[in-house]
């Protein structure tokens, strides 16, 4: 991807599972050999049911968040109902398309609930979009997506789904060099969003 030739690492999977979802990234933000931050944020919530774990260029992953923040809010508000995770993951793709000629350096794990249950969708830098029950992206994806594949399951619980996940960001960590400093987990279940942090050394 373009941000892999800028070398801004970073490292974010998502997980479906029978009672949940979760999404997981890294803290670390770095450009080129150099570490601006440990303690980054690479997990943004959207409204109260959706996540987004983001990839890239660390700007273009906050300001995607806001500009989908503002746009469900308002869509919400308009029509007086919530809107669905695939249409909120359509409506991201939208945006990204739209600035094809100059796309935002970020790929997304998109994930959320709603009355059609729990939902996962990759998407990259400009628009395209894929239904998936597991993802990773990154730098540090190949690593972590071996570790998924390995150990997931069909019919997988959520706290085994968290478990997997740690696990596969802690494998990338040890071999990205860009990746590092700690996991930022969010747990979207039917009660809502829970979000943890586990700091690594």
């Amino acid at each position: 991807m373009a941000y892999e030739r800028l070398n801004i690492g970073a490292t974010a999977i998502g997980i479906k599972a029978v009672d949940g979802v979760v999404v997981a990234a890294e803290k670390r933000i770095s450009y080129g050999g150099y570490v601006v931050s440990r303690v980054g944020k690479k997990i943004f919530k959207i409204g109260d049911r959706m996540v987004i774990a983001a990839a890239g260029l660390f700007a273009d992953m906050q300001t995607l968040s806001r500009v989908l923040s503002a746009e469900v809010m308002y869509r919400e508000l308009l029509l007086s109902s919530k809107i669905r995770v695939r249409a909120a993951a359509k409506l991201l793709s939208a945006i990204l398309y739209s600035y094809k000629l100059m796309p935002f350096l970020s790929e997304i794990i998109f994930a959320g609930h709603d009355e059609e249950g729990f939902h996962l969708y990759v998407l990259d830098p400009i628009g395209s979009i894929i239904d998936d029950n597991y993802a990773a992206i990154g730098t540090g994806a190949p690593i972590a997506i071996g570790v998924i594949e390995s150990e997931y399951k069909d019919g997988i619980s959520l706290d085994a789904a968290v478990e997997i996940a740690i696990k596969s960001i802690k494998a990338a960590i040890s071999r990205d060099a860009t990746s590092g400093d700690g996991i930022d987990i969010a747990i979207v279940d039917k009660n809502g969003i829970r979000e943890k942090s586990i700091l690594i050394s």
